[in-house]
C-alpha cells in the first residue's frame, strides 16, 4: 500500500525500508551517497571534492574495520562541512556479486539491491547520485556537478558518468587505462520509479530515462590500491575467460602490474613530484591526461537519447 515501509524477510523492522519521497516532498540539489566498507585509504580524495560539489552526503558504512567512519567525519569538520555529512550503519553481511547475489532472495538483509534500496531511501534531495568510495573528481568535474544541480532542475533524466580506473602502486607511482572507459548511471530523480532491482551479477537501477545526459570523461576517476584484494567484493573471479570485458581488462591490467609483464595498451605509469603524492598529481592533471589520451568506451545502449553537459544547459535555458 502507499506510504507503507517495504519489509525484510527476516523481519527486521529498524532496517524496513521506508522512502522518503512516501513522505515528504523533496528539497533541490543532489545526495550523493556512498555504500563503503574499508575505503579509509581512498577517503582524504574521496570525500572533499564530493562535499563540495552536492547538497548532502550519506555514507553507509557496512562493517568497517579500519575507521571509515570516524575518518568521514573527521574529514566533514576540517572542510566546515558537518552539516552536509550524513553516516549511517548497515550491520549485515552483504553478498558478493556473482553467484553469491543470485542465490540470496532480493527482499532480504543480505542481498545488494535491499542493502541499495535501504541505502537510498534516506535520499531528501531531488536528485540521487551513485557515489563509490574509491571515485575522485577532478576539480573541473567539481563544477560540472555542481552545474548539474540546477541544469537538471526543470529537465529531469538520468546521468551516465565515463570512469576511467588509476591503479596506485606507492605514493609517487600509479597506472592510469586511458584506452577504456567504463560508463555508469550515477544520477536520477528520487521518485518511485527508479528503485534497484536484482540482475544476474548484481543489482541494477530501473528504468533509463527519455532523456539521458552524458557528463565529460575527464570528471572523475576510480581508485584500486594494488596493495589490496580489488575482487573481494565477487564470489566468482574467473574473469579472464568470463562475460564481462570490464572485469577482463581490470582483471588484466593487475596481473600485468603484479607479475611485472607488459602492461595492454593504453595504460600509462605516472610518476608525480617530489613530496606530491600521486593520486593528488592526478586530481590536478587529470583533464589534460584525459584530452591527450585516445579513450575507446565500452559499449553502453541506454534506451533513450543521450545529451552533453553542454546540450542540457542550452536546453535549460531556452526553457
Amino acid at each position: 500500500m502507499a506510504g507503507d515501509p517495504w519489509t525484510n524477510r527476516e523481519g527486521i523492522e529498524e532496517y524496513n525500508i521506508r522512502w522518503h519521497w512516501l513522505q515528504k516532498p523533496s528539497s533541490s540539489g543532489f545526495t550523493a551517497v556512498l555504500r563503503v566498507r574499508d575505503e579509509a585509504r581512498s577517503l582524504p580524495w574521496v570525500l572533499p571534492p564530493i562535499l563540495r560539489s552536492v547538497q548532502h552526503v550519506i555514507l553507509v558504512d557496512n562493517n568497517s574495520t579500519d575507521g571509515t567512519p570516524e575518518l568521514a567525519r573527521q574529514i566533514a569538520r576540517n572542510q566546515g562541512s558537518e552539516h552536509k555529512l550524513e553516516v549511517l550503519s548497515y550491520p549485515f553481511e552483504v553478498s558478493r556479486c556473482g553467484p553469491e547475489h543470485l542465490a540470496t532472495y532480493p527482499d532480504s538483509v543480505h542481498s545488494l539491491t535491499y542493502f541499495y534500496n535501504w541505502s537510498f531511501s534516506h535520499v531528501r534531495t531531488r536528485y540521487a547520485l551513485k557515489w563509490d568510495g574509491d571515485m575522485v573528481l577532478s576539480p573541473e568535474g567539481e563544477q560540472v556537478l555542481r552545474d548539474l544541480a540546477w541544469q537538471l532542475e526543470g529537465v529531469g533524466g538520468t546521468v551516465r558518468m565515463a570512469l576511467s580506473s588509476v591503479y596506485v602502486e606507492s605514493p609517487r607511482v600509479a597506472y592510469v587505462d586511458l584506452s577504456y572507459v567504463h560508463g555508469e548511471l550515477c544520477g536520477w530523480r528520487n521518485v518511485p520509479e527508479h528503485t534497484f532491482v536484482k540482475c544476474f551479477d548484481w543489482e541494477h537501477v530501473r528504468p533509463w530515462s527519455d532523456s539521458l545526459l552524458r557528463v565529460p570523461d575527464w570528471m572523475c576517476f576510480e581508485l584500486k590500491w594494488l596493495e589490496a584484494d580489488e575482487f573481494d567484493h565477487w564470489s566468482d573471479t574467473e574473469f579472464e575467460t568470463g562475460p564481462l570485458f570490464r572485469k577482463r581488462r581490470e582483471w588484466a591490467v593487475i596481473r600485468a602490474l603484479l607479475g611485472g609483464t607488459d602492461l595492454p595498451d593504453g595504460v600509462i605509469r605516472i610518476e608525480s613530484p617530489r613530496d606530491v603524492h600521486v593520486v593528488d598529481h592526478l586530481q590536478q592533471n587529470y583533464v589534460t591526461m584525459r584530452h591527450r589520451g585516445s579513450a575507446v568506451e565500452s559499449a553502453f545502449d541506454p534506451a533513450g537519447n543521450e545529451e552533453t553537459s553542454q546540450q542540457l544547459t542550452e536546453k535549460t535555458q531556452r526553457s
